[in-house]
């Protein structure tokens, strides 16, 4: 049983990272078709995660009020007629408007996963649960932009939003047949606007809290970085075609689910303060190995691609940690715990990947150094969070 749910929540985890990653291999085709440069079409990926990164802040709050399920199934819905209506856009306007509908939509899987294990599981089991999910929702990545490259060269573009919708669709079937609603009535919150608006102040004012979201929003940073420069690090710094995203991804994920695999079977072993010493460890090695190369070689395969495994084992033996330790200050408002949770995750991806990464564009060893003080940040930020540790609300 706890396999099936962890599959379906990783499943359900995947809805945003594919959105993002399968296309990418497409991006510059969608500058040639609509006429427009690559800061434009960089704006596709921005504009998602933006109203991806805003509506988190909400889902949470919803599912809180109204269950699990009822949130998740709309916003499945929505999900699946915004990638239809972007695979048929016929301007790039109309698929700026379709992009953010699906970013509107693609977030409420992760943050109401995230909450689904807090009512489910606790402590060392919901460590390694979060683990577990992170190991399976790992592929997606991985897959997406190999997929996304061969949907390109076979179909064209607009095939990748197609597959999107196919997705969309048959998530929408799993959750209504097949996930259990975790929340019962008796414990869900009044939907009241001052309420929740009060909610969120508490959530705000707690700066253990909010230290702790932004030291994950940082570390993930770096790899939003790569992300976010996908197109351009694979076909013009690395000189690989549309067929290629392998190169980066398969190492950027295969470290991510070696990690969240470790780190699972450590987690019952191990106290959580010692996981996250262990993972800043780790990427503190892999960013030193990055920035060294790219100062003294240019970028080729494999080398230019090695420590990007590294720093992700790293990130996936920390990430788990980090997120429990913040939803855990607040056990009475897990959803909107998760949805701030996320919101600032994203919100950092987002601000990355549209204002950061077109700055680093063309050089291997700007992204290295831009990846190694978003780490620094972040474990600088952990570290002040524990100076403000006070009482669980």
């Amino acid at each position: 049983m706890h396999r099936l749910l962890t599959t379906m929540l990783a499943c359900l985890g995947m809805i945003g990272a594919l959105a993002i990653d399968t296309y990418l291999p497409s991006m510059p085709a969608i500058g040639v078709e609509f006429g427009v440069g690559p800061v434009a079409v960089q704006q596709t990926l921005s504009v998602f995660l933006f109203t991806f990164a805003f509506m988190m802040l909400f889902y949470g709050t919803l599912s809180d009020s109204f269950g699990r399920r009822p949130v998740v199934f709309g916003a499945l819905s929505l999900y699946t007629l915004s990638s239809i209506g972007a695979a048929y856009a016929p301007t790039f306007g109309w698929l700026l408007f379709f992009r953010a509908l699906q970013g509107l939509s693609a977030g409420a899987g992760s943050v109401i996963g995230q909450a689904i294990v807090q009512d489910r599981f606790s402590g060392a089991q919901a460590q390694k649960m979060m683990s577990h999910i992170m190991m399976v929702f790992g592929l997606a990545p991985a897959i997406a932009p190999v997929l996304g490259g061969w949907l390109h060269v076979s179909f064209g573009w607009r095939s990748t939003f197609i597959f999107l919708a196919i997705f969309g669709a048959a998530m929408m079937l799993m959750v209504w047949r097949l996930l259990p609603e975790s929340l019962p009535r008796e414990k869900r919150q009044p939907f009241h606007p001052g309420t929740i608006a009060a909610n969120y102040l508490m959530v705000l004012r707690h700066p253990q809290f909010v230290m702790l979201s932004l030291s994950l929003g940082l570390v993930f940073g770096g790899l939003s970085l790569y992300i976010g420069s996908a197109a351009n690090f694979v076909m013009e710094i690395l000189g690989l075609p549309e067929t290629a995203f392998a190169w980066m991804f398969i190492p950027l994920i295969g470290g991510m689910v070696v990690g969240s695999a470790w780190g699972g079977k450590r987690a019952a072993k191990a106290p959580p303060g010692r996981l996250l010493w262990v993972g800043y460890s780790v990427m503190a090695v892999a960013s030193i190995l990055n920035v060294g190369y790219n100062a003294l070689f240019p970028a080729t395969i494999p080398w230019a691609v090695l420590p990007l495994a590294v720093f992700t084992f790293g990130l996936a033996v920390a990430m788990p940690g980090i997120q429990l330790s913040a939803m855990g200050l607040f056990p009475n408002n897990r959803g909107l715990a998760a949805s701030m949770v996320g919101f600032i995750q994203m919100m950092s991806f987002a601000l990355v990947s549209g204002l950061v990464a077109p700055l680093l564009f063309g050089s291997a060893f700007a992204l290295a150094c831009g990846a190694a003080i978003g780490c620094v940040l972040s474990f600088l930020m952990w570290r002040l969070s524990r100076r403000f540790a006070r009482p669980v609300v």
